[in-house]
């Protein structure tokens, strides 16, 4: 692991985090050539770039038609985004997968404490029928860590699953459920359960199998289902390294090492003014070997204390695995 990538998982404060994004951004600027080239197409000199919130940001799409690397060592794993048959797919090509494993674990650690002692249950099955998710790759990881007997996947097995969260709930284990969102639905139309200490997480949105709700609807939904009086969300995809995570009333937050930027809706190359919605960039630096600055199609409103909540998506954004409901 390279000084660069210590300095990003050791920031603790802003200063650490612009003086590490300007670092970042100066060796990207020089080899990953897409971003290279979109800088100059720009007329930015990267050296009067003097702040992360002057940093140009590469508009997402560039992961479906370019080879986004600035590491000359092949990629270890090549992660892609789900879509309907026939779309041009996302995809991101990871030199170095330590980097990925080493941003889950911290961040994960950070919002829900040590997985070790936790029961993590995953309802997947989109994610789970496709290859290429970083999502699988996460959860994967996580479950191999986790030291609890019944953690494990669930594919359509609904039942099977009622009956360990109910075996759960008796012994007063923590437990985490992290599913896609319409299985998490089909889930609670079939079975009701009172689990209030179940920390029951969404991602992943629709993925075309349900009408979209707006998210309010969506989690008064789940809690009554689950028992619950908050519903998690997790804010990842294929072109990011990090999550964000939410812990109730979609509002997320960040590892040290991500920061989100709003860009203005009708000005993309300008940052939107205070308490205004504008467009979702983010600032991954755990995408060092690849671009750390997206312009994501999400729309979304940021907070003083940098937090934000994800509002939903450009009109001409492809239906995506993310879960972006307007509330």
């Amino acid at each position: 692991m390279t000084d660069l990538t210590k300095q990003i998982f050791s920031i603790s404060n802003v200063h650490e985090f612009e003086q590490t994004s300007l670092a970042v951004f100066n060796h990207q600027a020089k080899n990953c050539q897409v971003y290279k080239e979109y800088i100059s197409h720009l007329r930015i000199n990267p050296k009067e770039v003097s702040s992360s919130a002057q940093i140009p940001f590469l508009p997402i799409s560039f992961f479906k038609t370019h080879e986004v690397l600035s590491s000359t060592n092949a990629p270890e794993i090549v992660f892609s985004s789900s879509g309907t048959t026939g779309m041009v797919q996302s995809r991101h090509l990871v030199t170095a997968v330590e980097v990925y494993e080493q941003s889950f674990n911290l961040a994960f650690e950070q919002f829900y404490g040590k997985i070790e002692n936790t029961c993590l249950l995953a309802l997947l099955p989109s994610y789970l029928e496709r290859d290429g998710s970083s999502l699988i790759y996460m959860v994967d990881a996580l479950l191999k860590q986790s030291k609890h007997p019944d953690s494990g996947y669930f594919l359509h097995n609904h039942d099977d699953l009622y009956h360990k969260l109910q075996k759960l709930q008796q012994t007063n284990q923590k437990t985490i459920l992290i599913g896609v969102t319409y299985a998490l639905l089909d889930f609670i139309e079939q079975h009701k359960l009172h689990f209030p200490n179940l920390i029951v997480m969404e991602t992943g949105g629709m993925k075309g199998k349900r009408k979209e709700m707006v998210r309010e609807e969506l989690h008064q939904l789940l809690q009554e289902g689950f028992g619950v009086n908050t519903i998690h969300s997790e804010y990842g995809m294929t072109e990011l390294l990090s999550q964000a995570y939410s812990s109730g009333i979609g509002i997320f937050n960040s590892p040290a090492w991500m920061k989100i930027y709003l860009r203005d809706t009708n000005d993309p190359l300008s940052l939107a003014p205070n308490n205004r919605t504008g467009g979702i960039n983010v600032i991954d630096l755990a995408n060092i070997n690849s671009c750390a600055f997206i312009a994501t199609q999400d729309l979304g409103r940021l907070f003083p204390d940098g937090s934000f909540e994800v509002l939903g998506r450009f009109d001409n954004a492809d239906i995506r695995g993310c879960n972006l409901l307007v509330g």
